[in-house]
């Protein structure tokens, strides 16, 4: 620490008033409340309010000139700050309106400005935390609770609600740093990343799942089984069924705000064997309906 003197500018011999003023004069100027964001300022402010509560006690400027304190005022376990004096317990100069008593003979406005800004500052909300936090595209959908590792190595339950979008922001109260007094601890906002699924897609409350079928099952129809966010379920494939055919599941998509649900579009896509087979080829070979034009009716 400095000393205080040459924190707040004056000789060693200067009187009572000359350091009370030196005082008010630098306060005015670099308190937190008239320059906010301006951590340079905040810090200098420190200093000159622990040189002022230095000098202006007799007792322990008495004791400072005789060396038997420190800049810091020695038997104080350690230095005294702006923010300190916010939260002290000890009965400090600030911790009440007597403390800008300095101020009251012609600054009325100033002292209440740094009265109100101390109690503010003395049951201060804690600050909001933020985080990212990936997840599955089906736990958008059906919801899910996901567990948040925290820089620290604690961790955050986050409940993530059906229906949500990506880039959402999940707020959770009391979860954030904590305050000080009177004020209560901050939220943490979770910035929440949807990862791309490899088997569905949304468009808005919609879903689409592309599902491969067999070729008996495109000609004579049959039940299948279909992923939906939730489980599977049992559908039925209509006879004559080309790749390309969508199929509806109706409220199988995306929960909504204002209630019920989207839709799961199946789009069917027909998938040959993996290795040739001579009986389907021969059949092939033999159908009379061969020549049939596919193409047909396109550009």
């Amino acid at each position: 620490m400095k000393n205080p003197y040459e924190v707040l500018g004056v000789a060693a011999t200067a009187s009572a008033a000359e350091i009370q003023s030196a005082y008010r004069k630098l306060a005015k100027k670099l308190h937190p409340d008239l320059n906010p964001g301006d951590k340079a300022a905040e810090e200098k402010f420190k200093e000159v309010a622990g040189a002022y509560d230095l000098l202006s006690d007799a007792e322990k400027r008495k004791r400072f000139d005789a060396g038997e304190i420190d800049e810091s005022g020695a038997e104080r376990p350690q230095r005294h700050y702006y923010r300190d004096y916010a939260t002290s317990d000890q009965g400090d100069r600030y911790a009440d309106a007597a403390g800008f008593s300095d101020f009251m003979d012609q600054d009325d406005a100033f002292a209440e400005l740094l009265r109100r800004s101390q109690q503010a500052r003395a049951n201060r909300r804690g600050q909001d935390l933020q985080y990212h936090l990936a997840v599955d595209l089906v736990d958008s959908i059906a919801g899910a609770t996901k567990r948040l590792t925290l820089p620290d190595g604690g961790t955050i339950d986050v409940k993530i609600p059906a229906g949500l979008v990506n880039g959402q922001t999940l707020r959770l109260k009391g979860k954030g740093a904590p305050g000080s007094g009177k004020g209560g601890p901050g939220d943490a906002l979770i910035e929440v990343e949807v990862r791309p699924d490899r088997r569905f897609t949304r468009e808005g409350d919609d879903i689409t799942l592309e599902l491969p079928i067999s070729l008996t099952e495109a000609v004579l129809g049959g039940q299948v089984r279909v992923p939906t966010p939730t489980g599977d379920v049992t559908m039925s494939v209509p006879k004559g069924s080309n790749t390309g055919t969508k199929l509806r599941l109706r409220g199988r998509g995306v929960p909504r705000r204002e209630g019920g649900h989207g839709d799961q579009f199946v789009q069917l896509k027909v998938v040959l064997p993996k290795s040739p087979d001579p009986e389907l080829e021969s059949f092939v070979s033999g159908w009379k309906d061969k020549d049939y034009d596919p193409r047909e009716g396109r550009a």
